[in-house]
């Protein structure tokens, strides 16, 4: 297939239809910023294809524990339910703490409000280390009825991360596996160091999830050419 031949950002805000009421200047400026934006949706597509271009990842361990979000004893496999693929979470909510991670109580709210839509195509879990009862205490304050919150047994989930810290803190975990035959490998897990932290910025190391396209992005089926959220569902 003939690559296809984009117009240039700058021509295509030439296109941009001023409101009544517009000085020139700001014509001008809001011009310069949609080309801008522009290119930003077009760099984020392309680090999308190269995301979903990786290479199989590692074989993830068998050996680890969970119980699952009706308290059952489950392996990371058992998870998919009738899926190919698994997006996960592991925020910051261990039994030593007497709250939830802000940052992952406001990620995890963006999260419910597209779960049902998300759960049609990939299986999506939230890992922590707090037992599942009161994950979900926690949710019920909050008011999310669709995430599936699982507890990580033991410690070798948030260690094999790196995301538990020597002082007993812990770090989140954005995750995407995929299953291969009788294995699961891991697809892609954010990362991004923190020298790379422009100044005044927190080191995201992921997509935002406030949209729900950029989860299904993360994953190698992408959002797919014919899917749309149903809303029965």
């Amino acid at each position: 297939m003939t690559a296809q031949t984009l117009k240039p950002a700058s021509a295509l805000a030439q296109g941009y239809k001023p409101v009544s009421g517009e000085s020139e200047k700001y014509t001008d400026a809001r011009k310069a910023l949609l080309e801008a934006e522009i290119e930003e949706r077009r760099t984020m597509t392309r680090v999308t294809e190269k995301r979903r271009a990786l290479p199989p990842g590692p074989v993830m361990p068998k050996d680890w524990a969970f119980k699952d979000e009706h308290g059952f004893d489950a392996s990371l496999a058992d998870l998919f339910g009738e899926h190919e693929t698994l997006f996960s979470y592991f925020w910051m909510y261990g039994p030593e703490r007497e709250r939830p991670c802000p940052m992952c109580t406001t990620t995890l709210a963006a999260l419910n409000g597209n779960a049902r839509s998300i759960k049609q195509r990939v299986a999506m879990k939230i890992f922590g280390r707090s037992p599942v009862g009161r994950q979900y205490a926690f949710a019920q304050e909050r008011g999310w009825r669709d995430l599936d919150f699982v507890q990580t047994v033991g410690d070798d989930y948030a260690n094999f991360f790196n995301a538990l810290n020597k002082d007993g803190s812990e770090n989140p975990v954005m995750a995407v596996y995929v299953k291969d035959g009788e294995q699961v490998r891991l697809s892609w897990r954010a990362y991004m160091p923190m020298e790379a932290a422009d100044p005044g910025q927190d080191p995201r190391g992921g997509p935002d999830l406030q949209n729900l396209w950029h989860v299904l992005d993360m994953t190698p089926e992408g959002r797919g050419s014919d899917w749309y959220p149903k809303l029965g569902d």
